[in-house]
């Protein structure tokens, strides 16, 4: 598709990362429909335009790049979401990843790979930075396949484990017995498999504390 017919939203609360982007885009010929500096005017361009790509900033007053794109995602509309951020940490790939963004790339990145995440998603591929390597995915991946096996009260407590509680604090915390708690540290350890050890689990909850803390 010529890039003239690829319409496009830019959203950034940044002023000189806004306009920076919005001119790198037109003059390699995008056509930039719209930009916001914050996530409530971002929400309402991107319904009035329904662009084919929406780029937008993680961290905005109002609501966050991760906010628009949960509630837009509800609208079925066509547009593609590329989150551009500073942030390279484990939480919000696997965030991104769990809300079905299609594209991930860093402020540092270079144009070239810009237009090449834009080139992707257009395509109905998904796009991350080349700043995170595949055996970052891989893990990444195969250990939030295990957290999903957790059942919510199990991921309560593991988010509570990686905040650095202990088992009485966890039962005060949730009004439950010492004995349940061990109960459900028990059922973790099992689906997580890692060793029936409970310095074992409080050492994978801290390893997966970013992953853990978004679920």
């Amino acid at each position: 598709m010529l890039k003239s017919k690829i319409s496009i939203i830019v959203a950034d609360d940044h002023p000189i990362m806004l306009k920076g982007t919005q001119q790198e885009l037109e003059h390699a010929g995008y056509n930039v429909v719209a930009v916001a500096i914050n996530g409530a005017s971002a929400m309402e361009v991107i319904m009035e335009h329904q662009p084919d790509v929406a780029i937008l900033d993680i961290e905005m007053p109002l609501l966050n790049g991760f906010e628009i794109i949960k509630h837009l995602k509800k609208e079925e509309l066509k547009t593609r979401f590329i989150l551009m951020s500073y942030h390279k940490e484990k939480g919000f790939m696997v965030q991104a990843k769990n809300i079905g963004v299609n594209g991930y790339i860093l402020k540092e990145d270079s144009f070239a790979e810009i237009e090449l995440c834009i080139s992707e998603v257009m395509k109905d591929n998904t796009y991350y930075s080349k700043s995170f390597n595949d055996d970052f995915d891989l893990v990444t991946e195969t250990e939030l396949k295990k957290i999903l096996l957790l059942t919510p009260s199990e991921r309560t407590i593991l988010r509570l484990i990686a905040n650095g509680n202990n088992s009485t604090q966890i039962g005060e915390a949730l009004c439950i017995s010492p004995r349940t708690v061990q109960k459900h540290r028990s059922n973790i350890i099992t689906k997580l498999d890692i060793d029936s050890d409970t310095n074992a689990l409080i050492q994978w909850a801290h390893n997966y504390k970013e992953i853990i803390l978004t679920l």
